[in-house]
């Protein structure tokens, strides 16, 4: 599977390893800079990195038991959509 791009050697799929610790702020600030270059000029990394941040804020809004089914629903569907056009983008 070929990379979707490089920059400063990175591929979009070491981007895509490296996320969780990216939204944590738990790499090297050299790192996270670079990253953040790497997203400005990719739009599926983007795309996918924005995906991540909506998810993390409607984990910490909602305790599970509280989740409404159809905003489950809604959620599950935009991380299949999110990851399939990341997926999709990769080949």
């Amino acid at each position: 599977m070929e990379p979707v791009s490089t920059f400063d050697g990175l591929s979009c799929e070491q981007i895509f390893a490296l996320l969780s610790e990216y939204l944590d702020a738990d790499l090297p600030p050299d790192l996270c800079e670079r990253l953040t270059a790497h997203m400005k000029g990719c739009a599926p990394c983007l795309e996918f990195v924005e995906s991540l941040r909506q998810t993390i804020v409607l984990c910490r809004q909602f305790q599970a038991e509280q989740l409404p089914v159809p905003l489950a629903d809604q959620v599950r569907t935009k991380l299949r959509r999110a990851y399939q056009g990341f997926a999709g983008s990769q080949t």
